[in-house]
């Protein structure tokens, strides 16, 4: 893996989709950590007085993430609040559940998701478990402008299994035995990779004794450095488990994979035949599912990033879509003022009505695994049945680093300045602007501009009919940025 040379000079305490996140040491470090957790959670206790005092406070595995959590509760406890600490690592969703179930006035999860390893960072969730908006976090911001904030107080702080309730209620809500049955009869394996991270176990945990030899997990040891990649779940970082699955098709065997990065809250998965599927394609599968076999009402949400193959689906189906900026947090707004079916980004978090206003990835395996045992058939296969039906495309994403934040600022005016009339010999049929630039082309073609709402990163997405296609935008994309000095 190669490796980018770290900026050394803090950038500003400043939130992105998901919370405040930074480089450990320099731009996360425990003095901004207590300032930004103490306004975190006096704001928490202003935006709802009815509930109890507590505030959940959870960790992933990340190195001092467990320091840094207790850290926290101390400052919690300077504001005359009431902090209870996760007894271990656990998913972030646990801590969303946590919430719901104790009515609790929020969490503070320390966890920098997906990020490379170097990184640490803090998320925030609100009192109904899902992600704060940009308008509390705005005023988080000028709480820390201001000053004023409380002293920490060191005590003994109260522990609690915020994993095992969050596992014991999401096992509720399916009949896991049926699934477990079902799996069998298939003749299908399910390989689990929670990449260090800290959904390591929890699908053991679920199945329980009787999923022995129909599931297995890989990569459950805490590994900070989360083998020299970041926990999120990519292809190029899934060697291991399409290997192993590959392995299993060419021995006359079935298996598929699942995938949850660092604090288990985005998924991804790897068909019987070792192909990688990410949210561009579970989300119709579960789509189909969820309307189609089940007949559950709500409209579908989905970020400007997410596939047309969902929108084909959900329309077909009946079903309005709304398309929102990418962030989750701007579709738990959605789940909280109507009635949604489900909603997903392409980075892999997907959420549900009748759940949390949150991604879970716990959740949405069961779902997924439910669904295949429904049809009776392999993911690959349930896939290519949505693709005969609708058309297939091909998505790619790549992540361009960029010097700094003055960088990302610079680029970012250049194409706001020069957007593409044409790519190619395509015209450019409209003009997205939700968030970033999207460039739609054609059914099933578009290319999309946007920048990390958390680093100093380009990222440019493509949709395209056929992998060629998509690649031979994409090298359109950089060459445009090159021929004008952004690379």
């Amino acid at each position: 893996m190669k490796k980018n040379k770290l900026n050394l000079t803090n950038q500003p305490i400043s939130f992105g989709t998901d919370g405040w996140r930074g480089i450990l040491g320099v731009d996360f470090t425990l003095a901004r950590l207590l300032l930004v957790a103490s306004a975190s959670a006096q704001e928490l206790a202003y935006s709802d007085k009815k509930r109890a005092k507590q505030i959940i406070i959870g960790f992933d595995r990340r190195f001092i993430a467990e320091e840094m959590a207790e850290a926290v509760a101390s400052a919690v406890r300077g504001l005359e609040l009431t902090p209870v600490l996760a007894s271990s690592a656990l998913p972030t969703p646990a801590c969303s559940w946590g919430v719901v179930e104790n009515n609790a006035l929020g969490a503070l999860v320390i966890t920098a998701s997906h990020n490379p390893p170097e990184w640490l960072g803090l998320k925030i969730k609100g009192p109904l478990g899902g992600s704060v908006d940009s308008s509390f976090t705005d005023a988080v911001e000028k709480r820390i402008k201001a000053g004023g904030i409380s002293i920490p107080i060191e005590g003994k702080t109260e522990r609690f299994d915020f994993r095992h309730q969050h596992l014991v209620g999401i096992s509720k809500k399916f009949d896991i035995p049926n699934i477990l049955n079902g799996l069998k009869n298939l003749g299908l394996k399910v390989i689990v990779d929670p990449m260090h991270g800290s959904a390591a176990a929890c699908m053991t945990d679920l199945f329980g004794p009787e999923g022995e030899g129909v599931l297995q997990e890989i990569r459950t040891k805490r590994d900070p450095c989360f083998g020299g990649n970041p926990p999120e779940p990519l292809e190029p970082y899934l060697n291991e488990l399409i290997t192993e699955i590959q392995d299993f098709y060419e021995s006359g065997k079935l298996a598929i994979g699942l995938v949850f990065d660092g604090d288990g809250d985005r998924i991804a998965a790897i068909d019987e035949k070792g192909k990688y599927c990410n949210t561009q394609l579970l989300m119709p599968l579960l789509i189909d599912h969820l309307a189609r076999v089940k007949k559950m009402e709500g409209s579908v949400v989905k970020t400007v990033s997410g596939s047309d193959l969902m929108r084909f689906v959900a329309e077909d189906l009946g079903r309005d879509v709304l398309e929102k900026p990418v962030g989750f947090k701007y579709i738990a707004e959605e789940m909280l003022s109507s009635k949604v079916l489900i909603g997903g980004e392409e980075s892999g978090g997907i959420g549900f009505g009748h759940h949390i206003p949150e991604r879970d990835a716990l959740f949405t395996a069961l779902l997924l695994l439910e669904a295949i045992v429904a049809e009776g058939k392999p993911l690959g296969e349930r896939i290519d049945n949505l693709y005969s039906l609708f058309g297939k495309s091909h998505f790619e994403r790549i992540d361009l680093s960029l010097k700094d934040m003055q960088a990302r600022r610079s680029l970012e005016k250049f194409l706001k300045n020069n957007t593409p009339s044409s790519i190619g010999n395509k015209l450019v049929l409209e003009v997205v602007s939700t968030d970033g630039i999207k460039l739609i082309l054609d059914r099933f073609h578009w290319l999309m501009f946007r920048f990390s709402g958390t680093e100093p990163l380009l990222r440019i997405y493509c949709e395209a009919p056929s992998k060629k296609l998509a690649m031979s935008t994409l090298y359109y994309a950089k060459n445009l940025l090159a021929e004008n000095g952004f690379r």
